[in-house]
């Protein structure tokens, strides 16, 4: 019995694999496009995680800079554990307060 056996010059693609690393930290994502984790965008992220107006100057989710003496700027990391348990938290209390509102018939 003879198999047919086709040969492609398509390189193999890895990116499909899903991975089962997940870091402690990450960066914000880059201008125009969202954050491969969540779905947010760079300055939705940045709302959550720098002292502003908007969250009282107590950002909800905790974040770290790293800089060295004498730079200007800063590599900004974000504590995933702590953005994911604050989208949980937004998650539990929409459907909490979804579920105490009783359906109304007009």
């Amino acid at each position: 019995m003879k198999l047919n056996v086709s040969t492609t010059a398509a390189p193999v693609q890895a990116d499909h694999q899903p991975s089962t690393f997940t870091p402690e930290f990450i960066r914000l994502p880059k201008p125009g496009t969202l954050c491969r984790w969540t779905g947010l965008s760079r300055s939705k992220m940045n709302e959550l995680i720098l002292p502003s107006p908007l969250n009282s100057f107590k950002p909800p989710v905790r974040s770290l800079s790293l800089r060295n003496r004498g730079q200007i700027k800063a590599v900004r990391l974000i504590v995933l554990d702590s953005l994911l348990g604050y989208l949980r938290g937004l998650l539990e209390q929409q459907s909490t307060v979804g579920s105490d509102q009783s359906p109304s018939c007009g």
